[in-house]
């Protein structure tokens, strides 16, 4: 992308091949390290999403690239500056969906896109904005008197206003339904192929499964893992469960030649071995194993 605009975008800036590099990231709150010598590297294009358990600092690292908050030691670039000394050319280039937002609540969603696209040089159009987030029949509704996900969207549709080149999404779906998120995901698909490079953290596992070209798991304010979805924690061990019914009871292996476990299970079950699986390794499993060893 060095050089050139991304897809839909009319920027001609020039991105490093890392959108974000950290070194030595610290935050501490008195004697308390919330994140404690971090490293951290995203690619240009990449949807990376960033897990851990409450209080593991992820939303302080955020809000470190962000330029919200101060760091006490490390070295930052984000979009090829030090967020800290950011200035309002630098913003025009990321987007942000916060935690929570409380504010907006007297004008309608048309309203509020209306608002803060004039902050961009070259926004999305209102109408398209509202439509990418399934807000059409909401357009002119107050923003307070939408429902909690309906305001998560809302949320959503003004980080994207701008067009980013870089879009941070902090907990981007807590509060939607199914439907909702459904919705989310095709915005984001859409905003990958735009080239847009995404930081995104999420409790929802299944969502940086689908989404994420990298995870990264925090623990503690440490990094812990940094992969691919397939290969995060047991996951690239090769070791599957293969379970079965015998007699009425449930029978499992754990074993990474799967193939051959069945082999051996044909040849002593006449016939079709009941409610025969062969099990992966979840994400969710990987995650819970990565948080409980770094306890």
């Amino acid at each position: 992308m060095s050089g050139t605009s991304s897809v839909g975008s009319p920027f001609t800036s020039v991105i490093p091949v890392s959108a974000i590099s950290v070194t030595g990231l610290i935050r501490r709150y008195g004697e308390h390290t919330a994140v404690d010598r971090l490293d951290l590297s995203v690619e240009t294009g990449e949807c990376v999403a960033m897990l851990g358990p409450n209080g593991a600092g992820k939303t302080t690292v955020v809000e470190i690239l962000e330029g919200y908050r101060h760091r006490d030691e490390g070295i930052v670039s984000v979009l090829g500056v030090d967020p800290a000394k950011a200035d309002l050319a630098w913003r025009q280039r990321i987007g942000i969906v916060l935690q929570s937002t409380e504010d907006l609540a007297d004008i309608t969603v048309n309203e509020a896109l209306g608002h803060f696209a004039r902050f961009y040089d070259h926004p999305r159009g209102v109408d398209e904005t509202i439509d990418l987030v399934g807000l059409t029949a909401k357009a002119d509704e107050r923003a307070g008197r939408l429902s909690g996900g309906q305001r998560r969207r809302l949320d959503v549709a003004l980080g994207v206003i701008g067009r980013p080149e870089l879009l941070f999404l902090d907990e981007p779906t807590t509060g939607f339904d199914p439907e909702a998120r459904h919705v989310f995901w095709q915005l984001i698909e859409r905003l990958k192929v735009e080239g847009v490079t995404i930081l995104l953290t999420t409790h929802y596992l299944e969502e940086a499964d689908a989404l994420a070209d990298r995870v990264i798991v925090v623990a503690k304010g440490r990094k812990v893992a940094d992969t691919t979805p397939e290969d995060l924690g047991s996951r690239n061990r090769g070791v599957v469960v293969v379970r079965w019914h015998d007699d009425g009871q449930i029978r499992e292996e754990s074993t990474t030649t799967p193939t051959e476990t069945i082999r051996r299970l044909a040849a002593i079950h006449p016939g079709e071995i009941s409610n025969l699986e062969v099990i992966r390794p979840t994400l969710e499993q990987a995650y819970l194993e990565l948080v409980g060893e770094s306890s």
